[in-house]
Order: structure tokens, then sequence, then C-alpha cells
């Protein structure tokens, strides 16, 4: 992959003939990017659905497929790359390097690419596939043989972080240097769920946790504007402290209100604009947005944009 380019790609047998899906997938799917021999199991049409995206130093795939069966066989081996399969939905029953897993929604398991092995799904399978260089990896985990093949807990603080932040990666394409950073949070992360060392682990919460963590509570704030986004509730949410919050927030130079109030009125600035909304009125507007004071709303709205709510809404009327 030529430095600093991120490649994206879409994988879908929606769009393709039945009986040819099966075939398709084994020779795209299969031994071109998973690099092993795949077979659908069952008597029912195989599908996928899977997005897949990678930049210098990690691979992420997410989607969701019906049962197969995968053998990863010595002929097919390029690379020695440690990868975390995450179960979001199904069961996958896993057989590397001697021993058996079977692991079910929310857990996951660190594999090695350059072992030979083999997996069935138990289940139309939904799942997180994160790849990165042993290089960089293998260094922040304490134990790396050990680590292999030991399920991870889905209640493990650092693998809930890393499923929401795996979506991160994407969002920083257009910046090769956020697009590092990101990388090295995910590295991070995944040490810190498989067992990382001493060293590594006083870096991660340092660096890769905090990153996550203010990317699930700015996730938590945008998505929920019309309930409680007080520091209090949002610290109960994620199990921290106000005042650590609060520092996650300085630290980029904001603070929790001015974020707060910068979401609502994006949110209000965009439901101005979509002239589908033209049969609502500025003030259920304004509350929708989080808004329970309409002069303020106004006055905030005007400040920020440098128009009133009224203005932006006659520009999204074609009459």
């Amino acid at each position: 992959m030529p430095a600093g380019e991120a490649i994206s790609v879409r994988l879908s047998t929606g769009d393709l003939p039945a009986h040819d899906c099966a075939e398709i997938l084994r020779e795209t799917y299969g031994r071109t990017v998973l690099r092993a021999e795949i077979a659908p199991l069952g008597d029912g049409p195989a599908r996928l659905d899977m997005d897949l995206f990678a930049v210098p130093g990690l691979g992420v795939a997410t989607g969701a497929c019906s049962p197969f069966s995968v053998h990863r066989t010595s002929a097919l081996i390029d690379n020695d790359d440690i990868v975390l399969l995450v179960a979001l939905s199904g069961a996958t029953a896993m057989r590397h390097r001697g021993r058996e897993e079977t692991i079910e929604s929310g857990a996951a398991l660190l594999l090695m690419n350059d072992d030979v092995g083999y997996n069935r799904m138990l289940s139309d399978f939904r799942c997180l596939n994160i790849s990165m260089p042993r290089a960089a990896l293998a260094p922040l985990i304490g134990d790396l043989p050990s680590a292999l093949m030991q399920p991870i807990h889905p209640q493990t603080g650092a693998l809930r972080l890393l499923m929401h932040y795996a979506g991160a990666l994407q969002a920083a394409a257009s910046s090769p240097e956020l697009r590092q950073a990101v990388v090295s949070h995910v590295y991070d992360l995944v040490a810190l769920a498989a067992g990382a060392t001493r060293d590594a682990a006083a870096t991660a919460r340092n660096r890769g946790v905090r990153a996550a963590r203010l990317r699930a509570i700015k996730a938590d704030i945008s998505g929920n504007l019309q309930s409680d986004i007080s520091p209090s509730a949002l610290a109960a949410r994620h199990n921290v402290s106000e005042r650590y919050i609060r520092k996650l927030f300085e630290s980029e130079g904001m603070s929790l209100s001015d974020f707060v109030l910068e979401q609502k009125l994006l949110r209000a600035h965009r439901m101005l604009a979509d002239w589908r909304l033209l049969d609502r009125t500025i003030a259920a507007i304004a509350f929708e947005a989080g808004f329970n004071d309409l002069s303020y709303f106004n006055r905030a709205f005007r400040r920020r944009y440098g128009h009133t709510p009224s203005d932006i809404r006659k520009r999204a009327n074609p009459d």
C-alpha cells in the first residue's frame, strides 16, 4: 500500500445472481481478502455484506454474513499480522494453535494470520475484524503466546471502548496525521484488552483510552440532545468522574458546555435547512435540538451562524 493511502471497499452479494454467489465469494472474499478457503454452510443462499477499510498499519472490516466455514491453509498465508476478531452478533467456533474456542456476541479473540486454522460460523454472523502488523503490536502485549486464542470478555473496558472507537479511523481518513494518531490509539486499546505490558498500559491509558473515551462521550451527547446530558449523567453512564470529563474536553481546547451547545446548534441548523421539515415550527425544531428557551436559542444561533433561524428557513423554502 502506498505511504499515506487509505483504501475503502464494500463487498456485497446483494446484486449477484444466487447461483454464482458461492464461487464469487470463494475467490474474491475468501482467497483474495481473507487469504483462506471459505465454503457456505447450510442450504440457504450465501450472503455477505462487508465494509473494508485500510490504511498503513491497520485494516478494519465490519459486516455480516451467512454461515461459512473458513480454513486458513499454509498455501494462502501471506503475512504475520495479528487479528482481533469481535463477534457483534451470532457465534463462531475457532480452532487455531491446537486450541478450540467459541466466541459469541460481544466477545473477542486475538489470532495470528500466519497460523493454519479453521473456524465455523454457527449462525448468521456479524463481526468487527481488526488487522495489525505483528511488529507494531507484539511489543505492547505482555505475553503474546498466552493472549492468542484467549477469549476476551464482552465487559472488558478496553474492548468496549475499542468497538466504539473503530469507526474513528474512516472519519480521520482525510488527514494523515490524525489517521496515524487513531491507528496508535487502536493499538493501545487492543493491547489493553489482550493484556498490555506495564509501560504500554500506562501509555494507553494516557493516550488511546482518553481518545476513545472522549469519542464515546461526544457520540453520547450528539445522539441524546433531548435527554440528560448533564456532567453528572454523562459521568454515571461512562463510569468516570465529572472532573475527568471536563479535563478530556479541555485537552482539545474547549469546554463541555461549549461542545454541547455546538452540537445543539448544528442539529438545529441541519433541520432548518432541510426543506422536508418546512412544516415544523422553529420552536419545535429548537426543542428537538435540545433547547428549552427559544430566546436563548435565537441569540445563540445568530451569534454562531451570523443569521437568524428564520433566514436559514427561508433559504430552504423552494418557493
